[in-house]
């Protein structure tokens, strides 16, 4: 009995993948159109901020239809508001270190650069008549009345003067000529990273305000105000209301039936009676739900690809995920 049971079990089993590979091969029994059978997809978005700061506020709700452009959630920005103060005052004291610089000397300044060198000018003509004078002295008393001591020092001062007045010329020399253009180069330089630092802020505080990048739903509100956001945290999921299209699979039998662009008619249970106008869109070129390692001919019919089939929604009827009949007519 047991043998008996376990070949009417083979023969089932036979019969069953007999019948399986039959309907999988079998060819199409409707030659005008071909039905088939998938799910609304359609295009989704994760927002969250560049920085990580406080929500302070959030302003709207699942369900929502927000337009591009529109301001969905703002960070607390008074850190950035008190950094972009700070940048302002460093790049407003390098303007006016570059401007003083690209003014050159002032005349006021040259006029103290020419009076320090008469000044060094008239002690180094003291130095040296001094210096003369002992001299002359020294010579005339076969050095009795003035020491060598004395000698040495007006010698001595002479030098320092002289030096001095070297000094104070090359000064009105460098007031004359004004500032290197190195040093304006480097006070231009220093005034560009003073305002590089101004616009970096600026982006931030722009970026502090979370904006709809195109025309969605709101699928999911994930934060709130006074949660802590990062890079890693969407405050929202957005639904992108257009494209939406039906996913659907057709047989490897059916596949060179249908070409991209053929028109197509959608309809779902909520709208019996009524179909809305669709087109092929994208058909994949690589096979699902097959085994990699057979490729026998009796199983290459059981071989389906992934159709996207584009949807015309101007009514915004079809929903994410909702079961939809498509049928392509041939012959158009």
């Amino acid at each position: 009995m047991n043998k008996k049971l376990a070949g009417i079990a083979i023969i089932a089993a036979v019969a069953t993948a007999g019948l399986g590979a039959w309907y999988l091969s079998r060819p199409a029994a409707n030659d005008k159109e071909l039905v088939l059978y998938g799910n609304v997809d359609l295009r989704q978005v994760a927002l969250a901020f560049p920085a990580s700061e406080r929500v302070a506020r959030v302003l709207v709700e699942e369900g929502q239809k927000v337009r591009a452009g529109e301001v969905l959630a703002e960070l607390d920005t008074r850190s950035l508001r008190l950094k972009l103060a700070e940048a302002e005052a460093q790049a407003n004291a390098q303007q006016q270190a570059l401007a003083r610089l690209k003014a050159g000397t002032r005349p006021e300044e040259l006029a103290q650069s020419r009076a320090r060198t008469a000044a060094a000018q008239a002690d180094a003509d003291l130095a040296r008549q001094q210096l003369e004078r002992i001299t002359a002295v020294q010579q005339d008393s076969n050095g009795r009345a003035v020491s060598q001591q004395d000698a040495d020092s007006a010698r001595a001062h002479a030098k320092a003067a002289q030096a001095a007045l070297e000094q104070a010329r090359q000064g009105q020399e460098l007031a004359q000529h004004g500032p290197r253009r190195e040093d304006i180069a480097q006070a231009q330089a220093q005034l560009d990273a003073a305002q590089a630092a101004i616009a970096l802020i600026n982006h931030q505080l722009d970026e502090a305000t979370l904006k709809a990048p195109v025309d969605a739903v709101v699928r999911a509100r994930l934060m709130e105000p006074g949660d802590m956001a990062s890079p890693q945290r969407p405050v929202y999921t957005l639904a992108i209301a257009d494209p939406k299209w039906v996913r659907t699979y057709v047989r490897e039998a059916d596949l060179g039936r249908i070409k991209p662009g053929m028109a197509a008619d959608i309809s779902i249970d909520s709208l019996p009676g009524k179909t809305l106008a669709g087109k092929v869109g994208y058909i994949s070129s690589v096979a699902e739900f097959t085994p990699k390692t057979v490729q026998t001919e009796e199983l290459r019919t059981a071989l389906v690809y992934e159709v996207r089939v584009l949807a015309e929604d101007r009514a915004d009827v079809l929903r994410m995920g909702m079961p939809a009949t498509v049928r392509v007519a041939f012959g158009q």
